[in-house]
């Protein structure tokens, strides 16, 4: 094929007049060709993305290389490190000749250099503290996470409306277990004048489900200090953005704690950040890695939810990237959101491989350069098929793109250097404190303890105490006297002694 051609082709459809990130160079029959710049608008970023490949494709890199070029624009990131392979972003790389020549085919230079990170945590490994409080959460969201029907929302509605009445704080789990039971048992009268009969076969399954969820986890992550948002949103000294790294190499395991903390995120994100429009640069880009963790164990209300949350997320300049080795991965209602998609290799082992990549190939561009089907298990490591949105949000050209490399370390932190960051983190003294407020637990379990104190006290007052009798005491004559009498005179002594003079008369 006439690279030349090709080369203008792929320019025209990836340039950019306002600000952008080179992700790599063009490639065509196998080779990359030279100022072939592949160009993505920083005015698009929010517009979503997907990162898809096989296992050791390089998607960890892409993902490292997107959020340093973020980051140098002063754009936060936020990524959910799952695998735990991350952190060597906060780490100044090193310079190597395979590097180099990269560099040199793609026609971009290369430096190394480190970035500003925070490392974050769901659970108890060292990091701040990500948390909320069920209060937060409303009956709405609370309900689906859940996954309950119409009738037992209806009852975690109540148990919301009845603390907001009252003004007692939803902080946690125990909190919310305790007004479901206080609504059943001691509290049954105060609910059902006010809000009507509340079944215990409703509060039971509600129940079950809240302990399934405690049990993954989500113990820790509900209650205080909740997290504030706008703490993702911070640059450094130098103008670069944070990249925040939420660690969750302990949750694989746990998916609906994981899937429960993205909805919740991305809601407050919704909820919290002002409407901007269409902006020159995103507030903020968010990455979700092993996608599938959240879409396969999630509930229809819950993917409904996610898809209704990603659609209208970008207009509050917010762009979302899932990462997974499949694009079919990913339901069809958010791959329809999705405006940056870069594809590296998939596999053929097996013919439901084979009819994955058909499928994969058919939501791509047609091309005349490629033949997508047969060329995306031909790619190599770090090479990606990839296609955007230009300025005018129209569809680039699908190219093959030989991705740059990543400035800093290819490689996670140590235990040390962890230590280190998390050390000087403003966010780590600030976030991971105790806090153990007064809320409905102790709230009831006080008013409950009154309430059996103020009943036993009307028990005591209402039994009179016993008359004493004005009779004198009996003598101990007399009282044996009535005993042997009572003794004689009973029916079980006469039929005793009747029985013996029988058999006396009868010898």
């Amino acid at each position: 094929m006439n690279i030349s051609l090709f080369s203008e082709y792929i320019n025209k459809g990836y340039s950019c007049n306002g600000e952008n990130i080179v992700l790599g160079g063009g490639i065509l029959n196998g080779e990359a060709t030279p100022n072939t710049l592949i160009k993505i608008p920083l005015k698009t970023l929010n517009r979503h993305g997907l990162i898809a490949g096989a296992t050791g494709t390089g998607k960890t890199k892409t993902i490292q290389v997107l959020s340093e070029q973020l980051s140098l624009n002063g754009i936060p990131v936020l990524m959910m490190d799952i695998k735990g392979d991350f952190s060597g972003i906060a780490a100044l790389g090193e310079e190597k000749s395979f590097i180099t020549e990269r560099h040199a085919k793609i026609g971009v230079s290369y430096q190394t250099k480190s970035f500003p990170v925070e490392l974050l945590s769901l659970s108890e490994q060292n990091g701040v503290r990500l948390r909320a409080t069920v209060s937060e959460f409303g009956p709405v969201l609370f309900s689906r996470i859940l996954d309950l029907n119409e009738t037992q929302s209806g009852v975690v509605s109540v148990i919301f409306k009845y603390c907001d009445d009252r003004k007692i704080p939803l902080l946690d789990l125990k909190d919310f277990k305790k007004v479901l039971r206080y609504a059943t048992e001691e509290g049954k009268k105060e609910f059902e004048a006010e809000y009507g009969r509340i079944s215990t076969a409703s509060t039971g399954s509600i129940l079950r489900k809240t302990i399934e969820l405690e049990q993954q986890g989500a113990d820790l992550f509900f209650g205080e200090l909740s997290f504030n948002i706008e703490d993702l949103l911070r640059t450094n000294e130098n103008g670069n953005g944070f990249v925040n790294i939420v660690r969750l190499t302990d949750i694989q395991d746990r998916p609906k704690l994981f899937s429960t903390f993205m909805l919740c995120l991305l809601a407050e994100v919704y909820q919290k950040m002002p409407e901007v429009g269409d902006v020159e640069k995103p507030e903020l880009v968010i990455f979700i890695d092993e996608a599938h963790l959240i879409f396969n164990e999630a509930s229809k209300t819950l993917l409904n939810q996610i898809e209704t949350i990603v659609k209208l997320i970008r207009s509050k300049g917010i762009g979302v990237y899932f990462i997974t080795q499949n694009p079919t991965d990913v339901p069809s209602g958010v791959l329809a959101q999705l405006g940056l998609k870069i594809q590296h290799a998939l596999r053929a082992f097996t013919a439901n491989d084979r009819k994955a990549i058909k499928m994969t190939a058919e939501n791509y561009p047609l091309s005349d350069f490629y033949k997508t089907e047969d060329v995306i298990t031909q790619l190599g490591i770090g090479e990606a098929f990839v296609t955007a949105l230009n300025e005018k949000g129209i569809p680039t050209p699908l190219v093959a793109c030989m991705m740059r490399a990543p400035m800093s370390r290819m490689d996670i932190l140590s235990d040390d250097e962890i230590k280190s960051i998390n050390s000087n983190s403003k966010l780590v003294q600030k976030y991971n404190q105790v806090v153990d407020s007064e809320s409905a637990y102790e709230m009831l379990t006080k008013k409950i303890d009154t309430a059996v104190q103020e009943a036993q006290k009307k028990t005591e007052t209402s039994i009179p105490a016993p008359r004493k009798s004005t009779r004198p005491e009996p003598s101990t004559a007399e009282t044996i006297g009535k005993s042997v009498t009572k003794v004689v005179t009973s029916a079980s002594f006469i039929r005793g002694v009747m029985g013996i003079l029988l058999k006396i008369f009868r010898k």
